[in-house]
């Protein structure tokens, strides 16, 4: 069968898995759908408030037995209805089996009145990387469309021991390896407070699924920004944890094998709060036990309170930059660093300019590691459905593109490891000038606000991050305004790149797109990063959105 009726057919079943009575009975040709839950007429005042509480609070309300489970999860199964009709951001919507796991666990509490676990419950939106048994994984392929999974991944696994209730699988661009989202199956998902910017990507489809509010605790990976793009561009909290903190085994991926640089998994919430709440629950069900590549490492709330120490007697130490020598960021960008600048500051914590290390090299050395076999494996898969490459990145998907021989792997491990070792020397380096350790550094996630499609060009704000394996949580800061961010007509690029990503700017195009900045600490320090989020957070007071 030709792939655009293979394509075709998804989308029909997308479509009719979605219940007459949850359908929009029109397209709405505004720009932005965020209103859409409350005028639409399909949720209840009490759905829409369910949607609209926190993961903590309803597990709270759920655990006493003032909501039940399938109460929550028809909320959420409404509201996704609709994100998946305003958004296109599924690839798989189940109602019938999440509420059917709904009703079983409210049965359970009502015979022994215990919860299953620390997220009984509550449901939880997956990107389509993740296996559900019986269900596709199509990762935005045409060719694995139809072929149904017969395990799940251990993640999987270890959130349906913990309670959680799944019910839709989300959109991520095909091979996952860009920052937008579109596929050949569905086609391009959009952002949900302004259909003409990019929602993220590759884990776009959890970003517009939880900005929407038809998800409370999205699971994204990130191999170079994944995770933290889209909840950057949706105005949400995002985790990219060390690798080896969080299970990632039994998963979907392109590249399967390629351990130079981990994709590692993690939360898109709506707060630090909810964060916590999910790595908990995960930690709580020692995924060491059942993913080799998991170190035997559980919460560490001693790590927390040190910095809630530090919080109450002389405050944080915070490195910023806000230009890492290869591209300035936009504007809107820039005002974002200095407020979490200057509100730290205010609040007395002790922040200063870091000069970022090598991130030029970083960048290149990142971009060959994703290159390494030429795209022979995204190159093949296409090739097994006859669909082509999205434009995102046709150019790279060629056969006769050069890849590395076994020396050269071995060479660009070492590179990895050296590099990594020279930013550690920069951070000590730094303390011992300062005289005390440094807590994290505050720095872009992205040069953009929410961006326009197709012109997202550079990924080395987040890819650097993920070369050195640093922990690191997106904090919302602010919105673009015209009025504030003008464009700087005299500023000389720095290069071509640079040159490219300044002409994209528009004042009125990015007008109210999110703004957000990373916070990055060692590895494995994601208790600690966690709790100076959500500090950063809190001075911000920017967990209500306008």
């Amino acid at each position: 069968m030709a792939w655009e009726k293979l394509a075709e057919d998804k989308k029909a079943r997308i479509a009719a898995s979605i219940p007459q009575i949850w359908r929009l009975k029109s397209t709405p040709t505004e720009d932005s759908v965020m209103d859409y839950p409350e005028k639409s007429g399909i949720m209840t005042a009490e759905e829409l408030a369910m949607t609209e509480s926190s993961a903590t609070d309803l597990v709270t309300k759920m655990a006493h037995g003032q909501l039940t489970s399938v109460a929550v999860t028809t909320a959420f199964c409404k509201r996704a209805a609709l994100a998946t009709q305003l958004t296109n951001c599924t690839l798989e919507f189940f109602p019938e089996m999440a509420l059917a796991r709904a009703k079983e666990l409210d049965e359970s509490f009502k015979n022994t009145g215990k919860v299953v676990g620390p997220l009984h419950g509550l449901p939880i939106s997956l990107k389509d990387q993740f296996r559900v048994k019986g269900l596709e994984t199509s990762m935005g392929y045409v060719s694995w469309l139809g072929k149904l999974d017969t395990e799940n991944s251990v993640l999987v696994d270890l959130l349906f021991k913990a309670g959680a209730v799944f019910y839709v699988k989300t959109s991520v661009p095909q091979s996952l390896m860009v920052c937008e989202t579109v596929n050949n199956v569905i086609g391009r998902t959009v952002n949900p407070r302004n259909k003409n910017w990019s929602c993220g990507g590759s884990s776009g489809g959890e970003g517009a699924m939880v900005g929407f509010r038809g998800g409370i605790i999205g699971i994204g990976t990130d191999i170079g920004g994944s995770i933290r793009v889209p909840s950057a561009f949706n105005f949400l909290y995002g985790l990219r944890p060390s690798h080896g903190r969080l299970p990632y085994a039994k998963m979907a991926n392109s590249m399967e094998g390629q351990e130079t640089v981990h994709s590692v998994c993690g939360p898109i919430t709506h707060s630090v709060k909810d964060m916590r709440l999910f790595v908990t629950s995960v930690l709580a069900q020692e995924p060491w036990k059942y993913d080799s590549k998991v170190i035997p490492m559980p919460w560490r709330q001693s790590e927390a309170d040190a910095i809630k120490t530090k919080l109450g007697s002389g405050g944080l130490t915070l490195g910023y930059y806000n230009c890492d020598g290869v591209v300035l960021p936009h504007p809107p960008i820039l005002r974002g660093v200095e407020t979490v600048v200057s509100t730290m500051k205010k609040a007395g914590h002790d922040v200063f300019q870091w000069t970022p290390y090598k991130h030029e090299y970083a960048v290149n050395l990142i971009n060959g590691i994703y290159a390494g076999d030429g795209g022979t494996d995204i190159y093949n898969t296409l090739k097994e459905s006859g669909e082509p490459a999205i434009p995102n990145f046709a150019d790279l998907i060629n056969p006769d593109l050069p890849k590395i021989d076994m020396n050269e792997l071995w060479d660009v491990h070492l590179k990895k490891w050296a590099f990594q070792s020279e930013y550690l020397e920069q951070f000590r380096l730094a303390e011992e000038t300062l005289g005390k350790e440094i807590d994290a550094i505050i720095a872009p996630i992205t040069p953009t606000a929410a961006i326009r499609h197709n012109q997202f060009k550079y990924y080395g704000y987040a890819s650097a991050i993920n070369l050195l394996d640093f922990t690191s949580v997106v904090v919302p800061v602010t919105w673009a305004d015209k009025s504030v961010d003008k464009k700087q007509e005299a500023y000389k690029a720095l290069n071509d790149m640079d040159k490219t990503v300044q002409a994209e700017y528009d004042p009125e195009a990015y007008h109210g797109a999110p703004v957000a900045v990373q916070i990055v600490g060692r590895r494995l320090t994601e208790e600690r990063i966690m709790a100076i989020a959500e500090e950063i957070g809190r001075l911000l007071g920017n967990e209500i959105t306008p």
